[in-house]
């Protein structure tokens, strides 16, 4: 597998930016020109993305964001007609998400798409309430990953809330997130961190960053309105979801910390939205640009 230097991934980002619209272009920071570029996780627009994707995947473009992040309600397409697709648009896509359910099958379609990261977006419930249940799953992840590996891609996982509930006997502290942690192989296993999930949960994105380390190599960006209870359960009750910049958590620390930790991929997402999802995510790319 090739890693791309981060020189080498800002030279690429400099010559590129010239073709960017003119719109799209103004009011950018530095971090627009020499950093990782946004992107958005495309289950934010998944009822347009299902009616008429070239569509969606050109007004992202227009936005100014430069990746995309698959999932599974768009793999109706064949990986190469997806991968045209959205390299046609002037897109990425360097990661995509799977189900726990059919990862196992994906693997040649992922690497025809030319994705560089596996993602799994969620275990099997049947796994949520136990140690052992994680157990399982984080040696499922653990073959995953050396199959990734060996086909020259990375796999990562996905969390919501539930993994942070503290698993019995409770007395204990230990939550599915810590199984994951330490019964996975660094070296195959990585995270992909949702900020969202993390604050429902009760919990501090920052903190679980410098946790992680160098496992977190991509970032879930979506914001909570303030004033709820956490919560473990992904349910009406847990959806507090609001465009970046709208809501309570800090992102100039995050994405600080996202900087340190060597985060590779920002994409930008929202489970559910007041009104139109293109709207929403032209806000956070707004306001993610305006304080980068």
């Amino acid at each position: 597998m090739i890693v791309c230097t981060m020189h080498t991934r800002r030279t690429f980002l400099r010559n590129s930016a010239t073709l960017l619209p003119a719109m799209a272009l103004a009011g950018r920071g530095l971090w627009a020109a020499e950093s990782i570029p946004l992107g958005v996780q495309l289950y934010t627009v998944r009822k347009q993305a299902e009616q008429d994707l070239p569509h969606v995947i050109d007004q992202i473009r227009r936005i100014g964001y430069q990746e995309v992040e698959t999932y599974p309600g768009i793999y109706t397409y064949s990986a190469a007609a997806l991968q045209h697709l959205i390299a046609d648009a002037g897109l990425s896509a360097p990661s995509g998400h799977f189900s726990y359910n059919d990862l196992d099958t994906r693997f040649n379609y992922a690497k025809e798409l030319g994705l560089s990261w596996m993602v799994c977006s969620m275990i099997l419930p049947s796994l949520w309430n136990s140690a052992d249940g994680f157990g399982t799953a984080a040696k499922q992840f653990n073959a995953w990953g050396r199959r990734a590996q060996e086909m020259g891609m990375r796999f990562a996982f996905h969390n919501h809330d539930y993994e942070f509930r503290p698993l019995p006997p409770q007395q204990a502290g230990l939550t599915g997130y810590d199984v994951l942690i330490s019964q996975t192989d660094p070296e195959l296993v990585f995270f992909e961190v949702d900020c969202y999930w993390v604050a429902q949960a009760g919990h501090d994105p920052v903190q679980l960053m410098r946790r992680l380390g160098q496992r977190v190599k991509m970032l879930h960006l979506k914001d909570r309105k303030p004033g709820f209870p956490p919560s473990f359960e992904m349910n009406q009750a847990s959806a507090h979801f609001e465009p970046v910049g709208s809501g309570s958590l800090d992102w100039k620390a995050i994405l600080a910390e996202a900087e340190r930790q060597g985060v590779e991929h920002y994409f930008v997402e929202q489970d559910q939205t007041a009104g139109p999802p293109l709207d929403a995510i032209r806000r956070s790319y707004n306001y993610l640009r305006s304080i980068t």
